[in-house]
């Protein structure tokens, strides 16, 4: 019966040092923005197509530049591996028809980054669909404190979403790869 507790204490002592190493490089992340200047191609395509852009609260789009608040998310700071939770969205309205893509979530998690978004078409959620491919090859990464800044970060319309608008707008013309533009994301970590 002594053993049987050895053995079990040891175990729990071993499951809390591992827990607390792994939390100790996972941090919540608390608040922050990500904005994203957007490409001349991607403004220059929406202009073509009629598609006018615009926003859902509390983004911000000024002078070519959306602004995205973060509310919300987990990052690994070891492996840079998690998710970046936003508010707000864009809308792409043409004619009778209004796109929202919001509620925007980097993820960092799977085999490749990607942003994915929830899709709403005049009023009626159609699914959370990967929106923009994420290019991290260019960018830079600092930690200061509990304070993470991205730069760089290079955005591509994913395959799923050019596929998507293109059924939603009756055209050929959203095409994956399409840049989409280049982020900062500067986030609070707690």
């Amino acid at each position: 019966m002594l053993n049987k507790l050895k053995r079990t204490l040891a175990t729990a002592m071993v499951l809390v040092s591992c827990t607390a190493a792994f939390a100790q490089k996972t941090k919540t992340v608390e608040g922050g923005g990500t904005s994203v200047a957007l490409s001349s191609g991607f403004v220059a395509a929406l202009q073509s197509l009629g598609v006018t852009p615009g926003t859902v609260e509390p983004t911000k789009l000024q002078n070519g530049k959306a602004s995205f608040p973060i509310n919300g998310g987990a990052l690994d700071l070891k492996t840079l591996k998690g998710e970046i939770i936003h508010i707000g969205g864009l809308t792409l309205t043409a004619r009778s028809t209004e796109v929202r893509l919001q509620a925007f979530i980097i993820d960092t998690t799977g085999s490749a980054p990607v942003l994915t978004g929830l899709v709403v078409v005049n009023g009626g959620l159609l699914a959370r669909v990967p929106l923009f491919d994420i290019n991290l090859s260019r960018s830079s990464i600092k930690l200061a404190g509990d304070d993470l800044t991205v730069r760089g970060v290079g955005l591509t319309l994913d395959k799923t979403a050019a596929a998507a608008l293109n059924q939603i707008f009756n055209v050929s013309a959203f095409k994956a790869g399409l840049p989409i533009g280049t982020a900062t994301v500067t986030a609070e970590l707690d």
